[in-house]
């Protein structure tokens, strides 16, 4: 049965909130398919789309000033069901004649609202909620036609709504975990209000792909350059499901992959869906260019230069190449700013976003270039990939270069590689890997004093991270047991000569990113 990807749509109208694509995944969580857009969309781009509902997002301006966000007007005064978040309850309220004031009292955080009847809050039993607020502004009045729904201490009206003419909005965010039963409000708007049926499950979207990618490539041949990581692999095994022998891989051993990571995605892959890979050891070549280096965004972008040139190199060895794939997922498209008028910051390159189709001349294959990282996973478990490698922590493109902070070595690699598999180890020891959503040990470019023995040491230090987070957007650090890091950090040291000193990252995402370059 052939299944429409777009059946069933909720848009999500981007006006620069931190929380956006949190909203797209809890819309697909419950089974709907979710898209951001611009807020400068037009209302003739909306028809095109044929949502069965928007949700304009939070933001950090206010609607009431001279430069402000804005939409166009049509969209708020069509039929379509529209849920505003915040920024986007402010724009619904000025549209209808409502008003919105900067309040005396900031709501930041965790804040309890009461609860009155609304067809969006109709599954939830309680008269209080827990949510979480993030706002300077608020609706001081309400637009005509329009009745209150929730209300807090700071902030009579919490939310509203226009059951008539299908228009909400919630000053406050269901889309984060700290706003209780939020999920329960977005399934109120999305099955009640919108009349979705819930589509978008694993096996649907596996059928879906495969029939795009089949519609696209039809008897061509596609060349995909494996990396190791969840994406690519999901990527060849739907892509091997879809035109099985059509399909040449392409590995790149840069050596900067993790410790006998090559070998086992290799093992991995071959096993589960008999692929084959086409390997090249370039690790001489990427250090060479690399020497001297030490600006992490220049390692990024020679690392990626170097990454194509070589990729160019083994694909002229394949003949009748016709298309190029890709393992791009959705958040690499929305932070390379990918969406059309879009406000995300780029705050580090994506390699594997652009630049190997402009060098090969190629249609590009992104299969998964909708998905969610943990969609992508659901996936690749649907599809028979073992857990070990579905389960795999994030690893980031570029490998172990921006784990190694200052100029990178053969030798440097080779203590992070066994530092970095001491702390794995360890933690999968202790149960603790797979609740703890990514590991890993960073090379510091500084030594330290340390005794060994009788004898005084002068090497290398080494830090470690664990950071637990839903979505990677924000991050806290894991809190480790004290004899859980003493038992790593006695191992490194003690296994690993060239290393005198460990330290554990206590930082939260924000400030400081997961990752350290």
């Amino acid at each position: 049965m052939k299944i429409s990807i777009d059946s069933e749509k909720i848009l999500i109208l981007d006006f620069g909130s931190q929380y956006t694509q949190l909203i797209a995944r809890r819309i697909r969580e419950i089974g709907v398919y979710s898209e951001i857009v611009s807020h400068q969309i037009s209302f003739k781009e909306i028809k095109k789309n044929k949502p069965n509902g928007i949700i304009l997002s939070g933001g950090p301006e206010s609607v009431y000033a001279k430069k402000t966000l804005t939409l166009d007007p049509e969209i708020l005064k069509s039929n379509i069901p529209i849920l505003g978040i915040c920024y986007g309850m402010q724009l619904i309220a000025q549209h209808f004649q409502g008003k919105v004031k900067t309040s005396k009292k900031s709501e930041f955080g965790n804040t309890s609202i009461k609860l009155y009847r609304g067809k969006i809050l109709q599954k939830i039993s309680n008269k209080d909620l827990n949510v979480w607020m993030s706002h300077g502004d608020k609706v001081t009045h309400l637009p005509k036609g329009f009745k209150k729904i929730a209300s807090s201490k700071n902030c009579s009206i919490a939310a509203f709504a226009n059951e008539k003419h299908k228009k909400y909005g919630l000053q406050f965010h269901p889309e984060v975990t700290h706003t209780e039963k939020g999920s329960k409000i977005f399934e109120s708007f999305i099955k009640d209000v919108c009349d979705c049926k819930a589509k978008w499950r694993s096996k649907n979207i596996v059928e879906k792909l495969i029939n795009d990618i089949r519609s696209q490539v039809g008897n061509g041949k596609v060349l995909l350059g494996i990396s190791g990581g969840v994406d690519s692999s999901v990527a060849a095994a739907l892509l091997s499901k879809a035109i099985g022998s059509k399909l040449e891989c392409i590995f790149v051993d840069n050596g900067l992959l993790r410790k006998d990571e090559a070998k086992q995605v290799k093992k991995d892959l071959k096993k589960a869906l008999g692929i084959k890979i086409n390997f090249s050891d370039s690790e001489a070549l990427f250090l060479k260019n690399l020497k001297g280096q030490s600006d992490p965004e220049k390692k990024r972008k020679i690392i990626g230069k170097t990454f194509i040139d070589v990729f160019l190199k083994e694909a002229k060895k394949i003949k009748k190449i016709e298309f190029l794939a890709q393992g791009t997922i959705y958040p690499d498209v929305i932070e390379s700013s990918g969406i059309k008028g879009g406000k995300a910051h780029v705050i580090k390159s994506h390699h594997n976003v652009g630049g190997l189709p402009d060098y090969l001349k190629l249609p590009l294959v992104e299969p998964l270039n909708s998905l969610f990282k943990d969609e992508v996973r659901k996936i690749g478990l649907t599809l028979g990939l073992p857990k070990s490698l579905i389960g795999r922590h994030p690893f980031p493109g570029p490998g172990l270069a921006v784990r190694m902070l200052g100029e990178i070595s053969k030798e440097k690699l080779e203590v992070l590689r066994e530092a970095d598999q001491i702390f794995i180890e360890e933690l999968v020891n202790a149960n603790l890997y797979n609740k703890v959503s990514q590991a890993f040990a960073v090379f510091l470019p500084i030594k330290s004093v340390g005794v060994v023995g009788d004898a005084r040491r002068y090497e290398y230090v080494i830090a470690l991270r664990a950071a637990e987070t839903i979505d990677f957007m924000t991050a806290k650090a894991s809190k480790l047991s004290h004899n859980l890091l003493n038992k790593v950090s006695d191992r490194i040291i003690n296994e690993i000569p060239k290393v005198s000193r460990v330290v554990y990252d206590i930082s939260s995402k924000p400030p400081a990113t997961i990752e350290w370059e």
